[in-house]
Formats: C-alpha cells, sequence, structure tokens
C-alpha cells in the first residue's frame, strides 16, 4: 500500500473510530433517557458494527457509495429512537417469576385468589374492586359500592392506574440525574401500567398464616392529585406485613376524572356535591375496608389511614370530612397538609376557581354540556391542558376548611404522626428556574411575585446574610417551608391544642438519590431500600435507619405510638419545647430551626382572602 493511500486509510478510520464512539455512546445514553428495550440497544449496536464491516468493504468504492452506509445507519437510529420508550403491561403483585398461590380467600363481595412473596411469609391480594367502574354515565359521579362477583377473582396483578397523563421517560430520567448529580446507567427497562377509568381498586398485604386481628394501615399514594398508583414499589406493604399490620394501597380518581366541579354536576347530584370525586373514593375504600375487615384478619376499630404528598393532604382532608368519621383511628402525614389558616398552599381551590377551569374546559373540547363532555374519551379527556389537582368546599365531603374543624376539635383521628423532609422544594423549584438559578441578584423579584413586597422584605431581612452567601438555597428553604413544612407546624400545633398525641418529625438523611427531597423517605419509612432500583444510593446506615422508621410506623399504627423497644424515645410535640423528631444520621430530638419564618408566613396568610 503507498503512503498516501495508507495516510488516508490512517485518517478515516481515526475520524470514523471518533464518530463510532460518540454515536455509541450517544445511543446508550439516549436508550437510558428513553428507558427503551434492552433489545433496541442490541440491535443499535449491530447497525454501528455493520456499519464497520461496511465500510471496511466500501473503502475502495466510489465516495458517495463507500459512504452510504451512514445513511443508513441514521436511518436506522431514527427508527429505533422513535422505538425506545417503555411498554405497557400489567404488574405482578410480587418480585418473582411464576409465584405461588395462596389458598381462596373469602371476602363480602366474592372470592379472591393472591400470590404468597418469595419467602412465602406474606399474602398478596392485588386488584380488589372496592367500588363500581365510575364510567359512561357515572363519570363524575360519587363511587358506587361494588356489586359481588361470581366465581375465584384472580388478584396475582395490579389493576390499571386511573387515568393520568404520563410524563416522559426523557424527562423523567434527566430529574433523576439531577437527584443523583449523576447517570447510573439502567438498561432494564420498567414498563408502564396500563391507564383506565375502571381503576377503583385495592391491594391488600397480610401476614401469612395469620391469626387473630390485625391493625390496618390504608395508604393513599400522592401525585398531585393527577398521577400515581397503590402498586408503587415505594409503599409495598410487604415490610409493614411482615411486621404484624395488615397494609393496603388504593387507587382513586385523578386530575380531571377525580377534581373536575362544575354546576350542572352538583344539581344532578342527591348529595349536591362536586369536584372532589377522588376523595370520595377514598371515603368508599375506607368503608368496604371496614366492611370487609373481619374477612382478610383486620381489626376495623384500629385503622390508620396514611399518605404523603396529595396523599397527606387526603389524609388531612379525611381527617375533617364528615363522611369518613368512624371510619379510621390514626393519622399518618408526610409531607403536605390543608390544616393551614385561610389557604392551603396546594391540593386546594376555591370551587369557583374550579367552576372557571370547567367552562374552559367546555371550550376546550367543543362542548356546551356534562352530556357532551362524558362522551369524549377517556383517552383524549386526560390530554386536557387545564389542570385539576385541588379539593374543594363542597358542602358534603368538606362542609369546612380543615383549619376550621381543627379549631372546632371535630377531628376524626385520635392521634397524629407527621412531618416534612428539609429540601422539599427543591424538586420544584430547581427545574422551574434550570436555566435561570435563583441569586442574590433576582431572588427579591422572585419572592415578590408570590409574597408580596410586605412579606418579601420581611424575608429578605430575616436570610440577608445567607442571601450574600448563598441565595439559592434560600430561596429553595423558604418554599419547602412555605408549600410543605409550615404545614404540618400548623397542623401539629392544631392536633396539640386540642389535646390530642402528635407526633412530629423532620427527615434529613442525605443518600445518592432523592435523600431529603419530596418523598425521599418513602423507602425508608415503609421498608423498600431494596426494592428500589436505585439500589446504589444505600448503605448500611440507610437501611438502619429505615428499620427505625418501619418499626416507629408500624408501632403507631399499634397502639398510636411510635415508641417501643430498642427505639430512640419519640417525644409528643409540644410547641412550647419547639421539638422535633430528626431523622437520619442522628435520630432523636432536635430543637425546631425554622421558628422565625413561620411566624412571617404566618402573618402573610393572615392577610390572604
Amino acid at each position: 500500500m503507498d503512503k498516501k493511500l495508507l495516510k488516508k486509510y490512517i485518517i478515516s478510520w481515526s475520524i470514523f473510530g471518533v464518530v463510532f464512539i460518540i454515536a455509541t455512546l450517544l445511543i446508550l445514553f439516549y436508550l437510558d433517557l428513553a428507558n427503551g428495550p434492552l433489545y433496541l440497544l442490541i440491535l443499535a449496536l449491530i447497525f454501528l458494527a455493520g456499519l464497520i464491516g461496511a465500510r471496511i468493504f466500501l473503502f475502495k468504492k466510489k465516495f458517495w457509495i463507500r459512504n452510504s452506509p451512514w445513511g443508513v445507519l441514521l436511518t436506522a437510529l431514527l427508527v429505533i429512537g422513535l422505538l425506545a420508550h417503555p411498554s405497557v403491561e400489567r404488574k405482578s403483585a410480587v418480585f418473582y417469576d411464576n409465584p405461588a398461590p395462596t389458598e381462596v380467600l373469602t371476602l363480602k363481595n366474592g372470592q379472591v385468589r393472591g400470590v404468597y412473596n418469595a419467602d412465602k411469609s406474606v399474602e398478596v391480594y392485588a386488584g380488589i374492586p372496592y367500588a363500581e367502574a365510575p364510567v359512561g354515565e357515572y363519570r363524575w359521579k360519587e363511587p358506587r359500592p361494588v356489586n359481588n362477583w361470581e366465581g375465584i377473582k384472580d388478584c396475582s396483578y395490579f389493576s390499571p392506574r386511573s387515568m393520568q397523563a404520563d410524563s416522559s421517560p426523557i424527562i423523567n430520567s434527566l430529574v433523576d440525574m439531577y437527584a443523583m448529580k449523576g447517570w447510573h446507567p439502567n438498561y432494564n427497562m420498567v414498563p408502564l401500567e396500563p391507564t383506565s377509568e375502571d381503576s377503583l381498586y385495592l391491594n391488600i398485604w397480610r401476614p401469612a398464616n395469620m391469626t387473630g386481628s390485625l391493625p390496618i394501615v390504608v395508604y393513599i399514594h400522592g401525585g398531585s392529585l393527577t398521577t400515581g398508583s397503590g402498586s408503587y414499589e415505594k409503599y409495598n406493604g410487604e415490610t409493614f406485613a411482615k411486621n404484624g399490620v395488615i397494609m393496603i394501597t388504593i387507587n382513586y380518581r385523578l386530575g380531571i376524572f377525580g377534581y373536575f366541579a362544575h354546576p350542572s354536576l352538583k344539581e344532578e347530584s342527591p348529595n349536591k356535591t362536586t369536584g372532589n370525586y377522588g376523595l370520595l373514593d377514598q371515603i368508599e375504600a375506607l368503608r368496604w375496608i371496614n366492611a370487609n375487615a373481619s374477612y382478610f384478619g383486620g381489626d376495623s376499630s384500629n385503622i390508620t389511614i396514611a399518605g404523603e404528598s396529595a396523599g397527606s393532604s387526603s389524609v388531612s382532608a379525611l381527617c375533617t370530612s364528615p363522611l369518613a368519621s368512624g371510619l379510621f383511628k390514626y393519622a399518618i402525614g408526610e409531607s403536605s397538609s390543608l390544616v393551614v389558616n385561610k389557604k392551603p398552599p396546594h391540593t386546594f381551590r376555591k370551587l369557583e376557581d374550579a367552576y372557571k377551569v370547567a367552562d374552559e374546559t367546555f371550550k376546550e373540547f367543543n362542548v356546551s354540556s356534562i352530556s357532551g363532555l362524558r362522551n369524549i374519551k377517556a383517552e383524549d379527556l386526560v390530554k386536557t391542558k387545564f389542570t385539576n389537582d385541588g379539593m374543594t368546599l363542597d358542602g358534603y365531603a368538606l362542609t369546612k376548611m380543615p383549619y376550621e374543624v381543627y379549631q372546632e376539635n371535630a377531628s376524626n383521628e385520635v392521634a397524629l404522626l407527621n412531618g416534612y423532609n428539609i429540601l422539599e422544594a427543591d424538586a420544584f423549584v430547581v427545574p422551574q428556574f434550570l436555566f435561570s438559578p435563583t441569586n442574590k441578584n433576582n431572588i427579591k423579584d422572585r419572592l415578590e411575585s408570590v409574597f408580596g413586597e410586605k412579606t418579601t422584605l420581611e424575608l429578605m431581612d430575616l436570610y440577608k446574610e445567607r442571601i450574600e452567601k448563598d441565595a439559592f438555597s434560600v430561596f429553595n428553604e423558604i418554599f419547602s417551608i412555605y408549600w410543605f413544612i409550615y404545614p404540618h407546624h400548623s397542623w401539629s400545633n392544631m392536633e396539640f391544642n386540642n389535646s390530642k398525641p402528635v407526633y412530629r418529625y423532620q427527615f434529613t438523611k442525605e443518600n445518592g438519590y432523592y435523600g431529603t427531597y419530596h418523598s425521599g423517605e418513602l423507602e425508608y419509612a415503609y421498608g423498600n431500600l431494596n426494592k428500589s432500583s436505585h439500589q446504589f444510593a444505600y448503605n448500611e446506615e440507610d437501611y438502619a435507619l429505615s428499620e427505625k422508621m418501619v418499626k416507629y410506623w408500624t408501632n403507631f399504627a399499634k397502639t398510636g405510638n411510635p415508641n417501643g423497644e430498642g427505639l430512640p424515645t419519640w417525644e409528643e410535640y409540644n410547641p412550647s419545647n419547639e421539638n422535633v423528631m430528626e431523622l437520619g444520621k442522628n435520630v432523636g430530638t432536635i430543637k425546631d430551626k425554622y421558628l422565625a419564618t413561620y411566624k412571617i408566613i404566618e402573618s402573610y396568610l393572615d392577610t390572604l382572602e
């Protein structure tokens, strides 16, 4: 081979080598972000390998011939990119193949058969209906009690999720990368669960071979009242069942199906209600659980409702709903509460505001009546550009503002465990200002857009030294307090004023994933670190903390007191002590460090209508 040809050969393959490496990395990265199936990754690599062979074979051909494989590759990669999305599959109730079936369990409405967990210590019954499907003419109506069924219902798979618009897996992956401060590739595709309007089902985890009756925890999932499911691993009930507590998770109507409100719906309702269909579903689930508890070994006199984020907002609503009176005993609220003077910061709205959204929705779908909107397919309706993510004072499920119920000492629970994570707002605030981070020059304008001038000046004065050093974290902290932390301070104080036991926590455990962000405590509290797809984030310290939190949570469900043998003492909350239970590297009582900010937030809330 002459020198010119050799030089041309070396340059050509050097360029190709660089392009090949870059292309491979980009494909790997994209397919991981898109959560696409593994076979597409293999297919992409085969095309790249084929390109190498084609280039070698065509090296001496004309320019357009020897470079034609690039066009083939580009076309192939575009097709692969379009196919790179998760499949939609039903989700098994357990985490191993060919699970062993349980014996038949007879409930009030019929018979069910579930499956055992891997070591056969827990029975799982997934997808049990607790209400009739709210479809057709029953869309936007109160839930109807479930009818009896014939035969043995297979409960080895979770039911479909309630109708919801899934966010892009690429966006989800990028948010994960922000949370993890790095890229941890995972090519095990996680399929999406199907969605359906027919979604009013619940899931039960109970100890195998149990005798007698056990306390029950009913968990209400979060997701801004617009997304989520009772099937997620974060609050899988296996660990609670192993600790002597029956765990139940539920699905309820979400978004436009669960919280849409309109005057004509109120008129057609025998109870003159509209806007709280998801909350009414939760109440119907509690009714079913009370009626069926003796059938599955639960103690109907010892039921705890629990939830996180919008699920915790729902818990606080259930604590104040006259319809939920007598349906549960204890309450656990994590990272949200409606028990705030004047106006809760989220998951709640005025009825007239909900009506305005309804009018705009009619225009969006070019209909003039509720019957017209009921004729819209659920798959189309869920794509609405208008958000329905707030409960309302409907006069039926909620007859008074939650704080007013507490002021009258009329809430439904007899003891409360509640708390928050210290970086709650980061996952919401940071993406919003991703390309324009908050700094000392723009923080004032951004605070004023929410709080107005007076409150902003008070906050700026309180945080003036920290703003000079790190305005970014100050801004995030203020919104963590306003949206999440202060509502728990308010809820705890109102519970204390009513002479009811209240246990308040602050979650501070950092790790390699969400840590102290919103929802970061869930895997710890419900004992599911080992089921997380981000197990790299957890070490022995995390598992030790989780073991303590599971004991606290299950002890509370059993007795209304989280304390027990071998655990650091969790003191009852008392405003005069300014105490809060830290759950992190340290587990023990600390002083609340946000008191000065609470006072400013309280003054701001007093100015609201």
